[in-house]
């Protein structure tokens, strides 16, 4: 859900800021990830909006345009609602097998885990 907040520290001309964060999947080697985003909306000086993107503290490319892979720098990337690569590594963790629990203490101890395209996808499959 889109919120938005009156954050201080705006750059300068921010009217508003509203946070957004997506989920990404490439679908190239099939990395996913998730970012959140404080997207400042701007006037400039002719009266025409504009909006900047910043995260972690950083002004950045808009991710809807574009997006790359921050793993294979590939531009086919699947942006969706966020919580997806969440709710695939939960699921991934609670499901059985090796990988599972594998990837379960990783995500335990803080490691990054690098999720393939079929963890991502495997928690919409239908049961058959």
């Amino acid at each position: 859900m889109t919120e938005i907040s009156g954050h201080t520290g705006l750059r300068a001309g921010a009217t508003a800021v509203v946070d957004e964060s997506y989920s990404f999947a490439c679908m190239r080697c099939g990395y996913g990830w998730e970012q959140s985003y404080e997207i400042e909306h701007h006037t400039d000086a002719d009266g025409h909006e504009f909006v900047i993107y910043v995260a972690d503290g950083r002004v950045v490319p808009s991710p809807l345009n574009r997006p790359t892979c921050q793993n294979c720098d590939g531009h086919v990337v699947r942006i969706m609602r966020p919580g997806r690569v969440a709710s695939a590594a939960s699921a991934a963790s609670t499901a059985s097998g090796p990988s599972a629990a594998s990837a379960s203490s990783a995500a335990s101890a803080g490691e990054r885990h690098h999720w393939h395209l079929s963890d991502l996808l495997s928690p919409f499959r239908r049961a058959s």
